[in-house]
């Protein structure tokens, strides 16, 4: 499987994907260790740290554009295979609803599905969980490529 920088142009320090996991055409699952040291956490309650809702909903959002660049190079009459020829962009947020905390040394399993599409929009539901499976967060979301 390809790396996630083969798909996304995001870089440290605003990439919230470290792998994936699985992806097939319904599906992708990725996932991202939230190591102690990692900038936010010294400035998001320096004596309480935990990971910034926002940024969980952006490693969701990280994790649909690697499927849909997955797509698009399936699809690419080129064969292009070098990454995304377009931008995923962020269209509608919907339904984000936060369970639990992810706090420094959890890894964090991002699962995205896509539920419909649109003409050039594409609905999608996105969820992060820790490792044992309980839910921290989930959301529903519209992209669109450009």
């Amino acid at each position: 499987m390809n790396a996630v920088k083969d798909y996304i142009p995001h870089r440290e320090p605003f990439l919230f994907v470290d792998s994936i996991v699985e992806m097939d055409a319904d599906h992708i699952v990725t996932r991202f260790e939230l190591k102690p040291e990692l900038d936010f956490f010294r400035g998001h309650y320096p004596e309480n740290p935990l990971m910034p809702g926002v940024l969980m909903c952006e490693a969701v959002f990280q994790t649909a554009g690697i499927l849909m660049a997955s797509k698009q190079n399936e699809t690419d009459p080129a064969g292009n295979t070098e990454g995304i020829a377009s931008t995923p962009i962020l269209t509608k947020i919907t339904n984000a609803r936060f369970r639990r905390m992810a706090l420094p040394g959890d890894v964090l399993t991002i699962e995205v599905k896509p539920e419909s599409t649109q003409g050039n929009f594409h609905m999608m539901r996105g969820k992060v969980s820790h490792a044992d499976g309980s839910a921290i967060m989930s959301v529903d979301f519209t992209i669109t490529l450009k």
